[in-house]
């Protein structure tokens, strides 16, 4: 948790209230988080990315059980894909390559079984973020990880052999590509299960050693101009690209790369503190995201900056709608205006609320003693 004391009761502090609630009120009974309950293409499902930073927003704000459920949840898939992790890996080792509808889906039902409706599926990322997200709960509130060991070895034994693999990023798009947002959460997830003591001797071995080659191949191939890049090779940033500052720390934040990483975003993707996706987003026009917004802001703390992270923090406060609830992205300053129609005509307005947002702002305004009253 932060170490700054909570300030007096503020809008800033009763969103931040409202958004553990939010959270809380629509956890599923199995444990998982909804991404956005009313949005017709995310109802229904459940993400371990999403989550596991939702996760991390409740332990963070002092709500263990919740994020505890949740990691139960996530354990509970995990193990029930053993048998088929397994069938992956023999494969893997007889030189063949799993086809993408073979691997591990990106999200779940609620009560943790495939979804049947098709969805660029195959993503890395989640898996990592929340063997992160679980060590961290774990060790915030001195918690045993055994109890979720019977996941955490599926999903280190999964990314340990597949991690090199190309899939898509945390948007669902560009599955030709190895993206640096996937790679950082991958390295921070098996580096801090390897560190826990959770594993066995052999298989801590194997998570860090792809750790340690997940930021050898970063370092070689996903830096340019000083810069972290969008995939292997590029030369763009992508606003995803700031989680591998902070939280995950594959860049350190007193690292020129990060330093010139924070300012490349800001420069190319960020409009009056809300920050695009990437500059050649469609999706509902292309808007600005609350969520990473806060995921700047909670850089530009770490880095120093209160200022800064303050004003992301009341940005997103005010992309709230009447409810206080935070939308996905917000129509404000799009940056393909002519695409935003056909979005709606596809799949209705714009995903209120994204839990995943309301995370992002308790995240941050637990790091900014905005936080209010913790749950007893």
């Amino acid at each position: 948790m932060s170490d700054l004391a909570p300030q007096p009761t503020t809008s800033l502090t009763r969103l931040a209230v409202l958004s553990h609630a939010v959270i809380a009120r629509h956890q599923h009974t199995d444990g998982a988080y909804p991404a956005s309950p009313p949005f017709s293409a995310y109802q229904g499902f459940a993400w371990f990315r999403d989550g596991a930073f939702i996760a991390d927003g409740m332990s963070r704000y002092g709500n263990v059980e919740s994020a505890s459920r949740f990691h139960d949840w996530c354990g509970r898939v995990l193990a029930d894909r053993r048998d088929h992790v397994n069938e992956l890996l023999a494969a893997a080792a007889a030189g063949e390559s799993p086809a993408l509808d073979r691997m591990l889906p990106t999200r779940f039902t609620l009560d943790g079984n495939d979804g049947q409706v098709p969805w660029p599926d195959f993503q890395l990322d989640g898996y990592g973020t929340w063997l992160w997200s679980v060590i961290a709960h774990s060790d915030r509130h001195v918690l045993d990880p055994a109890r979720w060991s019977r996941g955490i070895d599926v999903a280190v034994d999964y990314l340990a052999a597949f991690w090199d693999r190309p899939c898509y990023d945390w948007w669902e798009e560009q599955v030709e590509h190895r993206h640096v947002s996937t790679l950082g959460p991958i390295a921070a997830g098996l580096g801090a299960v390897a560190a826990s003591g959770v594993l066995t001797l052999e298989r801590a071995g194997r998570a860090r050693q792809a750790a340690r080659d997940i930021r050898v191949r970063v370092l070689t191939e996903g830096v340019h101009d000083g810069h972290l890049t969008k995939w292997l090779g590029a030369a763009e940033v992508d606003a995803s690209l700031l989680a591998c500052i902070v939280p995950f720390g594959l860049i350190a934040v007193d690292d020129p790369i990060a330093a010139r990483t924070i300012h490349v975003v800001r420069r190319d993707l960020v409009f009056g503190h809300g920050t695009h996706r990437y500059a050649a987003d469609v999706f509902y026009g292309g808007g600005q995201w609350p969520l990473l917004t806060c995921l700047l802001g909670w850089n530009l703390l770490a880095a120093g900056d209160i200022e800064g992270a303050r004003a992301c923090l009341a940005w997103a406060a005010d992309q709230a709608d009447p409810s206080g609830l935070l939308p996905e992205q917000t129509a404000y300053h799009l940056l393909a205006p002519e695409h935003r129609q056909e979005w709606i005509d596809r799949w209705g307005t714009v995903a209120t609320p994204l839990l995943w947002s309301h995370a992002m702002y308790l995240t941050l305004a637990v790091e900014l003693g905005l936080h209010g009253q913790r749950p007893s």
